[in-house]
């Protein structure tokens, strides 16, 4: 199992980031092995768990390559290379449906991160 993947959904899991899911990549896209999603109910959750990963991250020795969007969207984005970190507001990600919408991807089982 990848190191950082493993960083980054401890990282969530300590901030109570709810339902994460682990969309595997590895086999279908050249630009990233996996994406990470979870989402919050509130703004200071969502500081929270961007905080925590990108600390997370930084302090093994990996990188951000970006961040992107804000709390008014209600979806943040980090880029770490490897893996994909979306970390939606409830009701964005019961609308954008990523895993819906990459319901073919495989899913990676969490106990076996955890």
């Amino acid at each position: 199992m990848n190191d950082l993947l493993k960083i980054i959904v401890e990282a969530i899991d300590e901030k109570q980031g709810v339902n994460p899911c682990v969309l595997d990549f590895r086999n279908i896209s050249p630009l990233t092995d996996y994406f990470v999603i979870t989402n919050v109910d509130n703004h200071r959750l969502m500081n929270a768990i961007l905080d925590n990963v990108v600390a997370k991250v930084e302090q093994s020795g990996h990188s951000i390559k970006s961040i992107e969007g804000n709390q008014e969207s209600g979806w943040l984005l980090i880029d770490a290379y490897d893996v994909i970190i979306h970390i939606f507001m409830s009701e964005q990600r019961e609308y954008y449906a990523l895993e819906k919408l990459w319901s073919d991807i495989p899913q990676v089982n969490l106990n076996e991160i955890l």
